[in-house]
């Protein structure tokens, strides 16, 4: 049973918000002296490597590890961590960090429709109206650079961004389904999975890693311990103390986040449509999640 939000919890909805908003900036950084691979691979290991040791000095328990967990774990790792990491590292080198962080508010409209197929949360017409607005923003987002395939990298990357967002909504899905485990077991095992799979990808296509400068090496571990580490744990302690309704008021944060860091920090100049679909985004996700943000309001 959850309680009224307190005082801590809105610092932490605010913190997390700001930290998951400016991960987009941080990798665009990265990937100034490091490969997309090598990215994801050092953002994933160093998460993992931090959440093992957390779980070792708290004492959290391992699963049983049956025949049915292991598959849940290995799946969701690739779909969690590996593939959306990589996929976005990938696309950020050729489109503005600020469409990577839009992309991601688009996140609960493509689980809507998952949840409706594979699980008892059905749709209704609120949910369904949301969710096509939010399937609008997302096509107003890409705009006509989804016509340009084979002309250019842009579109490609614009792909990769939302296919990324689409992997995190399918094992947001099969998290639901997982047997039961520990939050912060899952995590760290989560993140081991993807760091196994991600260390072979990176040694095939971009080799074993040299320290490169100071900017976008800084920006690595920031990766690895802020976004991925620091925030599981903040993500994890809201929800056990004021729910996974609250939980949701970070949707709305972190795409502002990402295009204010893009802006400031990156000098990113931002077309018009950015802003359109940013909108059209929002509003879907206000009325699929009006139920929940009205229970929240009434608390």
């Amino acid at each position: 049973m959850t309680t009224q939000p307190t005082p801590a919890n809105w610092l932490s909805i605010a913190a997390l918000g700001l930290i998951w908003g400016a991960t987009f900036m941080v990798v665009a950084i990265a990937l100034e002296g490091y490969g997309p691979l090598t990215v994801a691979c050092a953002r994933t290991t160093l998460g993992a490597a931090a959440l093992l040791i957390l779980m070792r000095f708290l004492k959290r328990p391992l699963p049983v590890f049956s025949r049915q967990m292991s598959a849940y774990l290995i799946v969701i790792g690739l779909l969690n961590t590996a593939l959306p990491f990589a996929l976005l590292s990938w696309g950020q080198q050729f489109v503005p960090s600020a469409f990577a962080g839009i992309s991601m508010a688009a996140l609960p409209l493509f689980v809507l429709p998952l949840a409706h197929i594979f699980t008892d949360e059905k749709m209704h017409f609120r949910n369904t109206l949301g969710v096509i607005l939010g399937f609008v923003g997302a096509i107003v987002l890409i705009g006509p650079g989804v016509l340009k395939l084979g002309t250019g990298m842009e579109p490609l990357g614009q792909l990769a961004c939302i296919a990324a967002s689409i992997s995190y909504a399918v094992s947001s899905i099969m998290t639901r389904r997982c047997p039961p485990i520990d939050a912060i077991t899952m995590a760290a095992l989560l993140l081991t999975v993807g760091s196994i799979a991600l260390i072979p990808a990176m040694l095939v296509f971009e080799g074993i890693p040299t320290i490169g400068d100071t900017r976008p090496t800084i920006a690595i571990l920031v990766l690895g311990f802020i976004p991925t580490a620091l925030a599981a744990l903040i993500r994890v302690a809201t929800i056990r103390s004021a729910g996974a309704i609250f939980m949701t008021l970070v949707n709305y944060q972190v795409p502002l986040w990402s295009m204010v860091f893009g802006v400031l920090v990156l000098n990113e100049v931002l077309p018009f449509r950015f802003f359109a679909a940013l909108g059209l985004i929002m509003i879907g996700l206000i009325i699929s999640q009006w139920s929940s943000l009205k229970r929240l309001l009434l608390r």
